[in-house]
């Protein structure tokens, strides 16, 4: 995409830069540490609510890949929303989208300096985390094809680990391996109360955990302006990475809950720390905070590139300040990523003046913010696939399969997901923040007058 200043950003990411991105994206500290807790909820079960929300997030994402391949931009979602739903909507979305990864991004910052305690008890967190921030940063004031180099080897790490947990647990369950040659089976997944242990309700209560697992995953969009052949390597990203995340987020779920009872999960520390200690590997632990450890610096780094992105889109159209639409030598948006990284610098403070519980309500809106996203993605492709005439539908080269059911099958999904979030306390708060950080936007969108240029430059165009 062209800023005012005719530079364009380069496209220097390749197909297994995008496709490694938005795996890392999604796979990240929720499957290591955080599935514990939605296993308590809804037992085995909860294998049924990956399954189904990947479905919901494959429809999402083919929906996005519909409008990223015929008009690949920096910027994405928020571009789209503002062509096909208005200029409210696109700034809304981009900005919110910047807000969510800054807010990501701080809680990943904190958790280097926590999962670092493990090696340097003795050193304190605020270090670690702001190391952390400067290294993530100067990697993205690189060219964006050194982003992408690293973010596919931190995503190839955490791939790794996940594949090497479900063929030795295969081998557990088949053959016995690490359990003296008595084979576990995979009886364990009805043998505590059912399958369904706390019924669906426990399964449709965990839901939300679910969804916030699989944020990152539209990563991919924003990457449509730096993509080499986005028409390819777009298409065969999404496509792959459903399938992928579907098997390492439900196939490692399974091995887990067929080795050890749904109920001892969690008890006793990570899952993934278990299954290898079960296996005789005594270095468990240390391997598996490794892992997680880069699973939050890829995040910080994700969060740096994309918020990076969503500034430069808007700058573009004079929603940010001018100069996060210039470029650097390097063809990265420079004081865009700058801005972005000073923002995560106030994190690192905040998380010393500001109590635990606080901050916990804060990245609620990331949960919130989210299903925004997702929900605007499916919004415009409904619009954009509206103001299309018949022969140019048949000529779309990637399509949304079962278009409009699956559309409204989705946004049907993420609608009962913020209903449930209405029923435990601690997401509940995002029911109030969410509304209220979207109402601060629309204010100020009106307040600096910006709906007024807008419908100028409408009058413009129509004369």
């Amino acid at each position: 995409m062209k800023t005012s200043q005719g530079n364009e950003l380069q496209r220097g990411l390749e197909e297994r830069h995008i496709t490694l991105m938005s795996l890392g994206a999604a796979i990240g500290v929720g499957l290591f540490l955080g599935s514990a807790t939605a296993i308590k909820l809804a037992g085995p079960g909860i294998l049924l609510g990956y399954a189904f929300s990947g479905m919901i997030m494959f429809f999402i994402m083919r929906a996005l890949g519909e409008m990223a391949i015929q008009k690949p931009v920096a910027g994405s979602f928020s571009k789209y929303a503002r062509d096909y739903l208005g200029p409210l909507a696109g700034y809304i979305t981009g900005w919110n989208y910047w807000f969510l990864w800054i807010v990501t991004g701080m809680a990943e910052i904190t958790a280097v300096g926590i999962y670092m305690e493990y090696w340097f008890p003795e050193t304190p967190r605020w270090i670690w985390a702001l190391a952390a921030l400067v290294i993530m940063a100067s990697v993205n004031f690189l060219a964006v094809k050194a982003y992408g180099e690293l973010e596919f080897w931190f995503a190839l790490i955490k791939i790794v680990t996940i594949l090497a947990m479900i063929v030795s647990g295969a081998g557990m369950i088949i053959w016995g391996i690490g359990n003296g040659g008595i084979a576990t089976g995979i009886q364990n997944l009805w043998a505590n109360g059912g399958f369904f242990p706390n019924g669906i309700k426990g399964v449709l209560l965990s839901l939300q955990m679910v969804m916030f697992a699989y944020l990152g995953i539209e990563m991919i969009g924003v990457t449509a302006g730096e993509v080499k052949n986005p028409e390819k390597s777009l298409a065969r990203a999404i496509d792959s990475v459903f399938w992928r995340i579907l098997i390492f987020y439900v196939g490692a779920l399974f091995v887990i809950m067929s080795i050890f009872p749904w109920n001892e999960i969690g008890s006793k520390g990570s899952p993934f720390v278990l299954t290898f200690e079960q296996l005789g590997i005594p270095a468990a632990a240390g391997i598996i905070n490794f892992v997680v450890l880069t699973a939050a610096l890829s995040s910080c780094n994700s969060g740096i590139f994309s918020t990076g992105r969503m500034l430069f889109n808007l700058a573009n159209h004079d929603e940010a300040p001018k100069k996060f639409s210039k470029l650097t030598k390097n063809g990265v948006p420079g004081f865009a990523i700058f801005a972005s990284a000073a923002a995560l610098l106030i994190g690192v403070v905040l998380n010393y003046i500001v109590p635990a519980k606080v901050f916990a309500w804060v990245t609620s809106i990331a949960t919130f913010g989210a299903i925004w996203t997702w929900a605007i993605i499916l919004l415009s492709q409904i619009r954009y696939r509206k103001s299309l005439k018949e022969n140019e539908v048949k000529k779309l080269k990637y399509k949304l399969p079962l278009f409009p059911f699956t559309s409204y099958l989705s946004l049907a999904f993420l609608a009962f997901v913020i209903v449930l979030m209405a029923f435990s306390p601690d997401t509940r708060v995002a029911l109030f923040i969410g509304p209220l950080w979207l109402g601060l936007l629309t204010a100020f969108y009106y307040g600096k007058g910006f709906h007024k240029r807008n419908n100028d430059m409408n009058v413009k165009n129509v004369s």
